[in-house]
C-alpha cells in the first residue's frame, strides 16, 4: 500500500531525536509556557522575517483569535474563498461574523476580481486562503483592502515557506496563521498553530487572548503574570513537547519543502502528456506543495482504480463550503460556479518528503496505463 500520508517513516528515521527533546523538555518541569515555546517563537518569528508572533493550539484557534483581537463581531461579515476549508469559516462563524463567500479561478485560489463586489459596510476583513501550498495574488488583495479600509487575515494553514514575489506568506496582513497539524508541511505530532504579526499592540492582544486574557507580554502592566483577566480570551497553548518536537522539525523545513518541489516536478513530468488537467504554478510565487492536486472528468474511476492498486488518494475538497447542510443559508451560495465545478473533478496524488520516487514512479505508471486503457 501506497499510503496518502504517513508520519511513522519521518518517525523512524527522527524518533531518536524526538524523544530526546521530549525527555529534555519534561526534565525541565515546565509543561505549558517554557522554553521550549518561547525558542519556538522566537525561531518562527525570525525565519519568516516577522516582527511578532505567538504559538497556539491550533491553526483554527489562531484564525479565531485573530479575529477577536480585530474585534470582529455578530452582524460584521469576513470575504473567503468558497473551496477552503471548514476551520476557515467556523473561525468566522465562532467570531460572530458571517462568511461571505468568493468563487476560485482555475488555479483554485480566491478570484481577486470578484472581492469587491462583496464589499459592504459590514465588511471587516479578508481571509485570503493560500491553498495547497501556492499564495493568492495577495498583493492585488492587500490593495483591495486598503482602498476599502478593511483588513487582512491571511490563512496559511497549507502553506508554510510558501512566497509572493520572494516574500513569505503570512507576512503581508495584519495576521498570518498557520497550522501544525500533522499533515502539514510543518506538522507536529498533534494539535498545533501560529499566528504572525508586525503590530506590536495586537501581538500583545493576541498573547493575553491564548490565554484566557491574562496578561504575559507587558512587563509594565501591573498585572502582568498575574492570574487576572483583562478581556475575555479562550484556551488556547502550544505544549513544551509540542514544542520540542517543532523545534527540531523547524530546522528541517527547509528540506521538507524542497524534497515536495522535488516529487512535485516528477509527477509533472511524467504525467504532463496525459488528460489530467496539473496544478499550475503561478507568476511571482513559490510554490511549496503542501498537496499535488489534480483534475480530470473521470476523477471516480481513476481514483477508484488507484484504489484498486493499493495507491490512496484523497479528495480536498469534495464540497464547497455552500454545498454543505451546517453553511446552505449562507447569503452568497450562487454564483460560485467554478468552485462547483472543480470539486467534482479535483483528487490529490500522495506527496510527502519520505515518499520514494519508485512509488511516485510506480503511481505515475499505473494512471498512464489506466488512462490510456480507458481512451480518457
Amino acid at each position: 500500500m501506497i499510503k496518502f500520508w504517513s508520519y511513522k517513516r519521518e518517525y523512524d528515521k527522527y524518533k531518536d531525536n524526538f524523544i530526546k527533546n521530549i525527555k529534555k523538555s519534561l526534565n525541565r518541569g515546565n509543561i505549558f509556557f517554557g522554553n521550549e515555546l518561547e525558542k519556538f517563537e522566537k525561531s518562527f518569528v525570525k525565519k519568516y522575517k516577522s516582527k511578532y508572533g505567538i504559538a497556539v493550539g491550533s491553526g483554527t484557534d489562531a484564525l479565531l483569535i485573530s479575529l477577536k483581537a480585530l474585534d470582529i463581531k455578530n452582524g460584521d461579515e469576513i470575504i473567503t474563498a468558497a473551496n477552503t476549508a471548514i476551520p476557515t469559516i467556523s473561525a468566522i462563524i465562532n467570531s460572530g461574523a458571517t462568511p461571505r463567500l468568493v468563487d476560485i479561478k482555475n488555479d483554485y485560489l480566491i478570484d481577486c476580481e470578484k472581492i469587491e463586489k462583496l464589499i459592504n459596510k459590514k465588511t471587516k476583513a479578508i481571509i485570503p486562503v493560500h491553498l495547497y501550498g501556492q499564495p493568492c495574488d495577495i498583493e492585488k488583495i492587500t490593495k483591495i483592502a486598503k482602498r476599502n479600509n478593511i483588513k487582512v487575515i491571511e490563512d496559511c494553514a497549507q502553506s508554510q515557506g510558501a512566497q509572493f514575489k520572494n516574500k513569505y506568506v503570512g507576512t503581508f496582513g495584519v495576521f498570518g496563521c498557520f497550522s501544525f497539524y500533522p499533515t502539514k508541511i510543518l506538522g507536529a505530532y498533534g494539535d498545533g498553530g501560529f499566528i504572525l504579526t508586525n503590530d506590536y499592540k495586537l501581538y500583545k492582544k493576541i498573547k493575553r487572548m491564548r490565554f484566557y486574557g491574562i496578561e504575559t507580554a507587558d512587563k509594565k502592566n501591573k498585572f502582568n503574570n498575574k492570574y487576572y483577566a483583562n478581556e475575555n480570551g479562550i484556551n488556547s497553548r502550544l505544549d513544551e513537547m509540542q514544542a520540542s518536537i517543532l523545534n527540531f522539525k523547524l530546522k528541517k523545513v527547509d528540506n521538507f519543502i524542497n524534497r515536495r518541489i522535488q516529487i512535485s516536478k516528477i509527477y509533472l513530468n511524467e504525467l504532463r502528456n496525459t488528460s489530467l488537467i496539473m496544478p499550475k504554478k503561478n507568476l511571482f510565487s513559490k510554490h511549496v506543495y503542501h498537496l499535488f492536486t489534480v483534475y480530470h472528468h473521470k476523477k471516480n474511476q481513476i481514483v477508484k482504480h488507484l484504489k484498486n492498486q493499493k495507491i490512496e488518494t484523497k479528495v480536498i475538497y469534495e464540497f464547497p463550503i455552500h454545498k454543505m447542510k451546517a453553511y446552505k443559508k449562507l447569503k452568497n451560495n450562487k454564483n460560485l460556479k467554478n468552485s462547483e465545478i472543480k470539486s467534482k473533478g479535483i483528487f490529490c496524488l500522495p506527496i510527502y518528503p519520505e515518499l520514494k520516487n519508485k512509488e511516485i514512479l510506480k503511481i505515475c505508471n499505473i494512471i498512464k496505463k489506466f488512462l490510456i486503457r480507458k481512451n480518457f
